[in-house]
This record gives C-alpha cells, sequence and structure tokens, in this order.
C-alpha cells in the first residue's frame, strides 16, 4: 500500500499522532523543527502504510528519519544508528 492516498480510521491516525508527538519529545529542542516533525511523521505514516501497528516500532520508524537526515550520522558507525 501506497502511503499517498491512503486512508486510516480515526484510531490508527490518533495512535500516530501520539506517536509522532512521543518521538518527537525525545528530540532536543533546537531539533524539534516543523521540517524534523515532518520528516518523522512521512516515516510513521509509510510504516503505518505497510501495516505496521505497534507504537514502538512506528517510533524507531520515526526516529530513524532523524538518523538518516542528521548531518551528523556520517560520525556514527552503522551499528549505533540504531535507535
Amino acid at each position: 500500500m501506497n502511503a499517498h492516498g491512503a486512508v486510516y480510521p480515526p484510531e490508527l491516525i490518533e495512535l500516530m499522532k501520539a506517536v509522532l508527538d512521543a518521538a518527537t519529545a525525545t528530540l532536543p529542542e533546537g531539533k524539534r523543527t516543523s521540517a524534523m516533525k515532518a520528516q518523522i511523521a512521512s516515516e510513521i505514516l509509510a510504516c503505518a502504510a505497510k501495516g505496521q501497528r505497534d507504537p514502538v516500532a512506528l517510533k524507531v520508524a520515526g526516529l530513524s528519519a532523524v538518523v538518516e537526515c542528521s548531518h551528523y550520522s556520517h560520525d556514527i558507525s552503522p551499528e549505533r544508528r540504531a535507535v
């Protein structure tokens, strides 16, 4: 299923919103930008579109966006990139 044009039930939307809020809250305040939040949300939506409903897995997927887009990620070994 493609995240674009997907229809989600209200319960899943609430779950994804809670996961997004929780993931964003783990970031340093300076990183809590709308662009960062949009990137995290995009990853959560993509994961949910594949059928994932576990809040922890959705949060990990969302936070993986932070590692991938961080300009410091090149300094982190692949083993340490796991969230």
